[in-house]
């Protein structure tokens, strides 16, 4: 009689830590979804300059079309992989994907840059020249959102590799977060 109340005290006990470390881990995931939401506001508005500069540069810039051509395809595709991670910012391969797909976008992008600066008669032109300043402004508050993205997925991965949660999150499912 007197085993039965101490087996019941531990599975009492065994029962709500679980719950709080289920509870923990799913507020670091959806802390991770915070910070992607900032993040994926940088990159829209990085997009939207990106065209922005494109439109402006294709009737000016006849010779480097196949350089504005690869922007544009980077683009798109940096837009899809953005798409596939709004929807499960925790999955590994997504963030992968657009990891890859950011670093082709911002070399083409940066080409694109040293282009506007380099053509004296396009540096010397104020709407390009703040469509630019803008776009540098965006790219450093996309490199913040990022490191606070990467600080997230940083405490969830710690969080669920520590021992007695990783027997847990292993029943439920959860793995391992990527950052960018």
């Amino acid at each position: 009689m007197h085993w039965n109340w101490w087996l019941w005290g531990i599975g009492a006990v065994l029962v709500f830590w679980c719950i709080g470390a289920y509870n923990r881990v799913m507020l670091l995931r959806n802390e991770i979804g915070r910070a992607f939401a900032q993040l994926d506001d940088a990159l829209t508005r990085r997009f939207a300059h990106g065209d922005l500069l494109l439109e402006r540069l294709r009737e000016r810039l006849p010779s480097e079309q196949a350089s504005l051509d690869a922007l544009a395809s980077t683009q798109a595709e940096a837009k899809v992989a953005t798409q596939a991670v709004r929807a499960r910012p925790h999955a590994a391969d997504p963030v992968a994907q657009l990891a890859i797909a950011a670093a082709v976008h911002g070399a083409a992008l940066t080409r694109l840059v040293s282009l506007v600066e380099h053509h004296a008669e396009l540096s010397i032109d104020p709407e390009l020249s703040s469509a630019v300043d803008e776009l540098k402004m965006i790219d450093r508050q996309r490199a913040f959102s990022r490191q606070v993205f990467n600080q997230a997925v940083d405490a969830y991965n710690e969080a669920i590799r520590q021992f007695p949660t990783r027997v847990l999150m292993s029943f439920v499912g959860f793995g391992e977060a990527r950052s960018l």
